[in-house]
């Protein structure tokens, strides 16, 4: 009943809850369309290249034996590699990320630092998903497949999620300050 009348008093938020579920899937098309358009295949491919070479300079300075070719990741010594392919360079889910922060009411320069933000975590963790799945493959093979299509699926998108439900408390947060502050 509490939540009938906190809308029944605010008419706005049901125009807000509106106007997020028509942007929302916008933004989602839009971003999916840029991300698989062909003119966009190169610079995605550089991605993916650099995230590889990012986790390869990591696991180096942690003492890791590991080499790359393009979006490979070669252990030196006993030969076996890992593909990372152009879905797993966290890509869908900064898309994810951003249709939602851009589709919620809020004010740009919050937007903006949930984008910064979000986007940093989402691909720092990322990183140890990479990283881990490169280990996993080599001392544990046959967990690679279940954590990598069940587990690491599952924990990216929660991180995903995560990410965005503490910048929206923190954007009302932030909002609700001035109003206290005129009281």
């Amino acid at each position: 009943m509490a939540p009938q009348e906190s809308t029944a008093a605010n008419p706005n938020v049901r125009d807000r809850m509106r106007r997020f579920l028509i942007i929302f899937p916008i933004c989602l098309v839009a971003g999916f369309g840029l991300l698989l358009a062909p003119f966009s295949q190169t610079t995605v491919t550089r991605f993916t290249v650099g995230v590889v070479n990012v986790c390869a300079k990591v696991m180096k300075m942690f003492g890791g034996r590991v080499s790359t070719f393009n979006d490979v990741l070669i252990n030196p010594v006993t030969g076996f590699s890992i593909k990372v392919e152009d879905t797993c360079n966290a890509s869908n889910v900064t898309v994810l990320l951003w249709a939602a922060i851009l589709a919620f009411p809020a004010p740009w320069k919050q937007k903006l630092k949930g984008l910064l933000i979000g986007t940093v975590v989402l691909h720092a963790v990322n990183l140890i998903r990479i990283i881990s799945l490169y280990y996993i493959g080599q001392l544990q093979p046959g967990w690679f497949d279940f954590t990598h299509l069940y587990v690491w699926e599952t924990v990216i998108m929660i991180v995903t999620l995560v990410i965005f439900w503490n910048w929206v408390q923190r954007t009302y947060r932030a909002q609700r300050q001035p109003q206290a502050k005129a009281d």
